[in-house]
């Protein structure tokens, strides 16, 4: 997958909060911080991100996008 965004951090996801409309994934990274990133029900679904799943985290200006590869 191509995306535009240079930084980028590989993560495991520790825990899924799935809303109506949006839902919250929580990541846990090598260092020694914790990130969460924000998306719509329906991109946690056709990515199909479950607890357990390792990521790769792309940060780009506000956002914090997630992809599985």
């Amino acid at each position: 997958m191509k995306y535009g965004a240079k930084n980028k951090i590989n993560a495991r996801v520790t825990e899924v909060k799935k809303g109506d409309i949006m839902s919250q994934v929580n990541l846990e990274i090598d260092a020694k911080a914790a990130m969460s990133s924000v998306m719509t029900t329906d991109s946690l679904n056709e990515l199909d991100i479950k607890p357990g799943d390792n990521v790769r985290v792309i940060v780009k200006a506000i956002h914090v996008l997630l992809v599985k590869e």
